[in-house]
Protein backbone atom coordinates (compact mmCIF):
# COMPACT_ATOMS: atom_id res chain seq x y z
CA UNK A 1 0.00 0.00 0.00
CA UNK A 2 1.57 3.23 -0.73
CA UNK A 3 0.25 6.60 0.47
CA UNK A 4 0.29 10.18 -0.18
CA UNK A 5 -0.89 13.57 2.14
CA UNK A 6 -1.42 16.58 0.77
CA UNK A 7 -2.27 19.91 2.75
CA UNK A 8 -5.35 21.61 2.40
CA UNK A 9 -5.57 25.06 2.44
CA UNK A 10 -9.50 26.44 1.59
CA UNK A 11 -9.66 30.07 0.78
CA UNK A 12 -12.95 31.87 1.14
CA UNK A 13 -14.07 35.36 0.09
CA UNK A 14 -16.51 35.69 2.86
CA UNK A 15 -18.55 38.59 1.09
CA UNK A 16 -18.83 36.86 -2.15
CA UNK A 17 -18.60 32.79 -1.38
CA UNK A 18 -20.37 30.86 0.79
CA UNK A 19 -19.18 27.44 2.81
CA UNK A 20 -19.89 26.10 -0.32
CA UNK A 21 -17.12 27.27 -2.15
CA UNK A 22 -14.74 25.12 0.43
CA UNK A 23 -16.07 21.98 -0.16
CA UNK A 24 -15.74 22.52 -3.87
CA UNK A 25 -12.46 23.16 -3.84
CA UNK A 26 -11.77 20.11 -1.37
CA UNK A 27 -13.92 17.68 -4.00
CA UNK A 28 -11.76 19.04 -6.70
CA UNK A 29 -8.45 18.17 -4.77
CA UNK A 30 -9.80 15.11 -4.44
CA UNK A 31 -11.02 14.36 -7.70
CA UNK A 32 -7.37 15.29 -9.04
CA UNK A 33 -5.84 12.93 -7.13
CA UNK A 34 -8.64 10.00 -8.38
CA UNK A 35 -7.88 10.78 -11.71
CA UNK A 36 -3.96 10.20 -10.61
CA UNK A 37 -4.84 6.53 -9.91
CA UNK A 38 -5.29 7.67 -5.67
CA UNK A 39 -8.67 6.74 -3.40
CA UNK A 40 -9.47 9.46 -0.57
CA UNK A 41 -8.93 7.89 2.97
CA UNK A 42 -9.77 11.07 5.21
CA UNK A 43 -9.45 14.37 6.27
CA UNK A 44 -6.86 14.61 9.22
CA UNK A 45 -6.47 17.94 11.30
CA UNK A 46 -2.33 17.84 12.37
CA UNK A 47 -1.38 20.41 15.43
CA UNK A 48 2.45 21.32 16.06
CA UNK A 49 3.76 23.79 18.82
CA UNK A 50 5.63 26.52 17.02
CA UNK A 51 9.01 27.63 19.37
CA UNK A 52 8.46 31.26 20.88
CA UNK A 53 11.06 33.83 19.27
CA UNK A 54 13.36 35.65 21.49
CA UNK A 55 14.01 38.65 19.34
CA UNK A 56 17.46 40.34 19.10
CA UNK A 57 17.68 41.05 23.26
CA UNK A 58 14.03 40.31 23.76
CA UNK A 59 12.65 43.09 21.30
CA UNK A 60 10.34 41.80 18.44
CA UNK A 61 10.14 38.31 20.04
CA UNK A 62 6.78 36.43 19.82
CA UNK A 63 5.40 33.68 21.69
CA UNK A 64 5.15 30.12 20.84
CA UNK A 65 1.52 29.19 19.18
CA UNK A 66 -0.24 25.94 18.55
CA UNK A 67 -0.74 25.66 14.27
CA UNK A 68 -3.22 23.12 13.15
CA UNK A 69 -3.52 22.30 9.41
CA UNK A 70 -5.83 20.40 7.35
CA UNK A 71 -3.45 16.97 5.52
CA UNK A 72 -5.89 15.01 3.17
CA UNK A 73 -4.77 11.41 3.37
CA UNK A 74 -4.76 9.38 -0.45
CA UNK A 75 -4.04 5.53 -0.64
CA UNK A 76 -3.32 3.20 -3.29
CA UNK A 77 -1.65 0.02 -4.31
Amino acid sequence: MEYKVVPFFATLNQQKETTKAVADQLENLIKDATNQGWEYVRLESVSTYVQPETGCFGIGGKPGYIASYQMIVFSRS
